[in-house]
């Protein structure tokens, strides 16, 4: 077993903290922001969200490099527990009437469902733990041969 400093350890938690933030942060503006553009109308489908695909790529891209660079996949666990922390709750209606993420129209179920199954996705894609991060460890020097 590999023994890390105090530096290391510290370093790992203040990046695993900010791939949460970012979670968090992608979530806010992404819950506002999925219904605002759309693509245009198709037959029996309706109109196609064209922001809360745009979101969903993003959401995946994020979670996937998370991943990989922290190499393992706790890095994605991380970024999408913060996103779906504010997701959630957005998707609830309140007693007020307020609700951010509507399920009357597609986006609403596009960027939910969708970003779900992003975050699969960039789960199953990601590498297992032991790849070692190019955060903490940096580059493994090359031997000359």
């Amino acid at each position: 077993m590999e023994q890390r400093s105090h530096a290391e350890s510290a370093l790992g938690g203040a990046a695993y903290g900010m791939l949460f933030v970012l979670g968090l942060v992608m979530g806010i503006v992404g819950g506002f922001t999925q219904a605002i553009w759309h693509l245009g109308p198709l037959p029996f489908i309706g109109l196609i969200p064209g922001s809360a695909i745009g979101w969903l790529l993003a959401l995946f891209a994020v979670c996937l490099g998370a991943g990989k660079l922290m190499g393992s996949r706790l890095g994605v666990s991380v970024t999408a527990f913060g996103w779906l922390l504010v997701s959630m709750p957005f998707s609830l209606k309140l007693s007020q009437g307020d609700l951010v993420i509507s399920g009357n129209g597609p986006a609403g179920f596009v960027y939910l469902y969708g970003g779900m199954a992003a975050v699969l996705v960039a789960f199953w894609l990601a590498p297992s733990s032991g790849g070692g991060s190019w955060l903490l460890h940096g580059q493994q020097p090359r031997n000359p041969t």
